[in-house]
């Protein structure tokens, strides 16, 4: 079972995360916080595995509110969800330690989506944000690094989607496999890349040109 925080100061948010999320099989909220210092001391005490947070709060915002949880012995997973799409956010996040960078309109299957990979070690950002964020390396003047383990074409296709932003079911779609098949590849390239995360696995994409 995921166990799951909430960090909003916004009601109807939090409602509707909780409707959400309650009605996937093996996700249960166990918490709801209205302002960061809330989110700090309901976590620390609740123990939950994941922490959707919000980053305009009262009293203490979620980029603080997460530096302080990180700073724990054992921090719960968090993802970032708020309604402002600027970049400042998004690096003060992942600096921070959040593992996940999302929108609040991405819709409810990538809500859940974010949950499960931030509970299994993962990190999902809105794949709008991925791309934008890493399209820079692209353009680096320097020269490409060396290939660690050889991928192979059906990795390099995974690897490839990854760095478009795309999530697991998009991915099978486009490749026409199983969800699974995904999972295994991607399993597979974190390995051979040496990558914590997708977001890691569409920074070597960008780095070794495999994407424009």
């Amino acid at each position: 079972m995921i166990r799951v925080l909430l960090a909003d100061d916004q009601e109807m948010v939090r409602t509707g995360f909780r409707l959400i999320l309650t009605a996937e099989d093996g996700v249960e909220v166990v918490g709801e916080a209205g302002t960061g210092v809330d989110a700090v001391t309901l976590a620390r005490r609740l123990r939950p595995d994941v922490v959707l947070m919000d980053i305009r709060m009262p009293e203490l915002d979620g980029l603080e509110a997460t530096r302080a949880l990180m700073a724990d012995a054992e921090p719960p997973r968090i993802v970032v969800v708020t309604t402002f799409d600027l970049d400042e956010y998004v690096y003060g996040a992942l600096r921070a330690g959040a593992c996940g960078f999302l929108l609040k309109d991405a819709g409810p299957r990538l809500l859940v989506e974010a949950v499960r990979a931030a509970a299994n070690g993962d990190a999902l950002v809105s794949p709008s944000i991925t791309v934008r964020l890493l399209q820079h390396l692209a353009a680096r003047p320097t020269g490409r690094p060396a290939l660690p383990d050889p991928l192979s074409p059906r990795e390099l296709d995974v690897v490839r989607s990854v760095a478009r932003g795309r999530t697991n079911a998009e991915i099978a779609a486009e490749l026409f496999v199983s969800l699974s098949t995904v999972k295994t590849h991607l399993t597979n390239v974190q390995g051979k890349l040496g990558a914590r995360n997708r977001v890691e696995i569409a920074a070597y994409a960008w780095e070794h040109g495999l994407v424009r």
